[in-house]
């Protein structure tokens, strides 16, 4: 099967994850400060625990919300809960696979065979077969995948094996994140991050530029790729090119998620790290003192931290500096996310039935459409389902009574779930100060998955641990790939 079908996938696919080190001391141990409690502050959290045995260190960790998780959390509906943010983990995202492992969380994985169809505003322009009934025998199964190919190939032609060969060209440089330290250097911007691997290139240029040097033709660019990047990103094909090829990264299979949720990650690991949490406590003001920072918090609280970690997207958060840092502007590109307990209205989409609307509505870059895509979560009944809308704005009830025919629940959620991407990208300092002060979510600037935050995390703790005078001690890592190949029980398809 020349690609498979499409699934909705915010997840960046990577390849190795180290063992955690030799524990190592951090000298002059006080309060460690990490502001944010989704998967990056967490991610710090557990790294920071696990590559040091200094009795003396104090995490904290600092959340406005009443609650963990950042950008991952869930919604209710009719008694189901769904995802209401990062939904999907990549079976290649090996830094959640062994926090899921090292949690003993239980994971459930999906199909993938969605039943997918283009949508211009007025037809579907492409379709893929309809999934085979469940129970459906194994050779039914694979004749409905060849054929799902042959027609993608038809209309597509020899693009969908050259997006393919852009895609598994930049997750062969990803992979170098997640060598030994030996061999992986502890890095202090973002541009040696991505200059390391060879990836820095694929910032300066838009994902169209990249896709048409590449030899892609405009249909599969227009809509194919346009689909994926309007799901993963909700943006155009004019997106940098790096963040375009994680976006189509996710059109693999064999995905996954955390049962009950995947901000069970996130909370597992703050666990882990044995933390102390302030929750519903933001940080509006971080004070530096000279050996120290200052935090003052949201209730008046102050905190004294000889280093501190903003793990939060600092384009929407009101914290004052002093003195104050230089950052480059970022905006934000917010994802309106629309659960619908109903049923679809098929004269919206010009088709006969509700039956024959696709199980995933992807959309093409044009003015007049008003979502990014639909998707069906649960189907209750032919005639009672629950939806997914991912729209660029809110969508407001006289339109989404045009949409649907029916709605019996309706919940909106409205993420800053992700940077606005153009080319050629400019990061903020890992080091905000030059001293103790860091950023974990610049990366985000590169790309935004939760794997992404667990990688940025990964060395900002080892950047922490190498600046405060241990970086000589070489800590002894066996890499992801070594243990599997030690264990003979692992095939990494390269």
């Amino acid at each position: 099967m020349l690609l498979p079908c499409l699934r909705i996938v915010s997840m960046l696919a990577l390849l190795l994850l180290p063992l955690l080190p030799q524990a190592l001391p951090l000298p002059h141990a006080g309060d460690v400060c990490i502001v944010g409690a989704g998967i990056s502050g967490a991610s710090t959290a557990f790294f920071l625990t696990n590559y040091t045995t200094s009795p003396a260190l104090q995490l904290r960790v600092f959340e406005r919300r009443p609650r963990v998780g950042g950008r991952l959390a869930t919604v209710t509906i009719a008694g189901d809960r769904f995802e209401a943010g990062g939904s999907i983990i990549h079976p290649r995202n090996l830094h959640a696979r062994r926090f899921a492992d090292l949690l003993g969380l239980a994971v459930k994985t999906g199909g993938d065979d969605d039943w997918l169809g283009i949508w211009d505003g007025t037809r579907f322009v492409f379709q893929t077969l309809r999934p085979p009934p469940p129970g459906s025998s194994w050779l039914r199964r694979k004749l409905h995948g060849l054929l799902n190919s042959l027609l993608l190939l038809n209309r597509y032609g020899l693009s969908l094996l050259k997006m393919d060969r852009f895609v598994q060209e930049m997750l062969q440089r990803f992979m170098l994140f997640y060598n030994g330290t030996d061999s992986r250097p502890v890095f202090g911007t973002v541009e040696e991050m991505l200059k390391w691997t060879g990836l820095y290139g694929l910032t300066r240029r838009t994902l169209e530029e990249e896709l048409t040097n590449a030899g892609l033709n405009s249909r599969t660019i227009s809509e194919l790729v346009t689909v994926i990047t309007r799901v993963n990103y909700g943006q155009s094909v004019r997106i940098s090119g790096l963040a375009g090829a994680v976006s189509l990264a996710g059109s693999e299979s064999g995905l996954w998620a955390v049962k009950g949720g995947n901000w069970q990650l996130p909370a597992g690991l703050l666990k882990a790290s044995s933390a102390t949490m302030h929750l519903q406590e933001g940080i509006d003001s971080i004070t530096d003192a000279g050996d120290y920072y200052v935090l003052k918090s949201n209730i008046g609280n102050e905190y004294n931290c000889t280093v501190t970690v903003v793990a939060t997207p600092l384009d929407e958060v009101n914290i004052t500096f002093n003195p104050p840092i230089n950052i480059p502007p970022r905006k934000m590109r917010h994802t309106h996310t629309t659960f619908v307990r109903g049923l679809l209205n098929h004269e919206y989409f010009g088709v006969r039935s509700a039956s024959d609307i696709p199980e995933l509505i992807g959309t093409m870059e044009l003015p007049d459409i008003p979502f990014s895509s639909i998707s069906i979560l649960k189907k209750y009944s032919k005639d009672d389902m629950t939806y997914k809308v991912f729209s660029r704005a809110k969508l407001e009830d006289g339109l989404l009574d045009q949409i649907f025919r029916r709605r019996e629940e309706t919940i909106r959620i409205n993420w800053a779930a992700y940077p606005h991407y153009e080319a050629p990208e400019v990061f903020a300092p890992i080091v905000l100060d030059g001293k103790q002060l860091y950023y974990v979510n610049t990366f985000e600037s590169a790309a935004s998955a939760m794997e992404t935050g667990a990688v940025a995390a990964e060395n900002v703790a080892r950047l922490i641990i190498s600046r405060r005078g241990v970086e000589s001690a070489a800590p002894r890592i066996k890499s992801f790939a070594e243990e599997e190949e030690a264990e003979s029980s692992v095939k990494l398809d390269l």
